[in-house]
């Protein structure tokens, strides 16, 4: 499909989209938790994609996923250091959407609140990892990527990824234990 699209088939890039549309854009979505900007990322990453590949940026070598995901990724990385220079912060995190969701009903609100604040601790515990670390557990956890993919996208050798998620969890349990947070609902 990439050949096709770089020999003139414009139409191609509507089947790569479509055929890449729900991992791409879940990536998307369980990094930043917020529909309408997901969106506008994975809106953004294939608009990129389609400037890239014009541009001859792409090597075909099977690996279209994993540098789509890869583009996303830095979009997101983008999004955040320009909302932190904006010195904003968000609490559009999906709440109005849960309360729509059927097993949500069988909740009791002290559940939904504690399952909520569960999940905005680790988000913030994941945001004061270093760098390094926390691109692995964004890509391996919200992503899916295996660590193959993940060495191959970020360019160290499947031992560093794994030992950048090695450390990455030391640091989590050690950010938890200090921080005296209990991440489990009763």
């Amino acid at each position: 499909m990439v050949a096709a699209f770089l020999n003139g088939d414009e139409l191609s890039i509507e089947t790569l989209i479509n055929r890449h549309r729900s991992k791409v854009y879940t990536y998307i979505y369980l990094t930043i938790k917020n529909h309408a900007l997901a969106e506008d990322l994975f809106q953004e990453t294939f608009i990129k994609v389609i400037q890239s590949l014009r541009g001859g940026k792409y090597k075909d070598n099977g690996r279209f996923l994993s540098w789509v995901i890869r583009i996303a990724h830095n979009l997101i990385i983008d999004h955040f250091r320009k909302e932190k220079q904006m010195n904003s912060v968000s609490n559009d995190d999906s709440e109005l959407d849960l309360f729509n969701n059927k097993k949500l009903a069988e909740d009791n609100i002290e559940d939904v609140l504690v399952s909520n604040q569960i999940k905005e601790d680790i988000r913030n515990l994941i945001n004061e990892l270093p760098e390094d670390q926390r691109e692995v557990v964004l890509m391996r956890h919200f992503g899916g990527l295996s660590f193959k993919d993940i060495a191959e996208q970020t360019g160290v050798s499947i031992n560093t990824a794994l030992g950048r998620m090695r450390y990455a969890l030391i640091n989590l349990r050690k950010m938890i234990k200090e921080k005296d947070l209990s991440l489990t609902v009763m």
